[in-house]
């Protein structure tokens, strides 16, 4: 054989040989790696809590109710003189909005063996005013606007008895122990008989026993 061909053989073999080496390394099984697991704290963030806007400053509605009310009794202190069977008689100072009780607690309380029939407790003081303990209280106790009627004399004078023939229903509610229905008793017993002709006659009205009618004659007349 000539010596080109021989070359041409040998570039043919090397190249058959070549392109099997390639084959045979391209084809054999590589390891393959996992790509790593990142944890769940860093895959999956987990969400911050929302947030809420901070509670107002505003006052309680107990504070505010109680300023409302002090605000609507007048706001300033109240000056009352208990007199009578207390351990501390005289005058005290209370906070607006007070009530009797506050004043007997503020004059020591009463004494024992008094009787407190016919005094209201739980009525709310004025300023100026004056609580007798053990007395039967006056109409003329508790100051106020004076009552209708009394500026065009149908009513009683001022301090005195309170008429039993003129009186509206308004000034008998401001005697001890009688109340609107009381007081409603008394007139319609006025317009069934055409009036009173003596104080006595305040015993026949349904619902005046023996120990009202004792605390009442003193206060009213005919």
């Amino acid at each position: 054989m000539e010596p080109r061909t021989l070359a041409a053989l040998a570039l043919a073999l090397a190249l058959a040989l070549g392109f099997a080496v390639h084959h045979f390394w391209g084809g054999r099984p590589q390891v393959v790696q996992a790509p790593p697991v990142e944890s769940a704290s860093r895959s999956s963030p987990v969400p911050s809590p929302p947030s809420f806007p901070a509670p107002s400053s505003a006052p309680a509605p107990a504070a505010a109710s109680g300023t409302a009310s002090g605000a609507a009794l007048g706001g300033g202190p109240l000056l009352v003189d208990v007199a009578g069977e207390v351990r501390r008689p005289g005058v005290h100072r209370l906070p607006a909005g007070a009530r009797v009780a506050d004043a007997l607690r503020a004059a020591g309380g009463v004494r024992p063996g008094t009787d407190l029939h016919g005094l209201n407790r739980a009525r709310p003081l004025a300023d100026g005013e004056q609580i007798v303990v053990g007395e039967p209280p006056t109409a003329a106790a508790v100051p106020g606007p004076p009552a209708a009627g009394s500026a065009a004399g149908g009513g009683p004078a001022a301090g005195g008895p309170v008429s039993l023939n003129s009186a509206t229903a308004e000034q008998l509610d401001t005697l001890p122990g009688i109340g609107p229905v009381m007081a409603q008793r008394i007139i319609d017993h006025r317009t069934e008989r055409g009036g009173f002709s003596s104080v006595g006659e305040l015993r026949e009205v349904s619902g005046i026993g023996e120990r009202r009618f004792a605390e009442l004659k003193p206060l009213v007349g005919p």
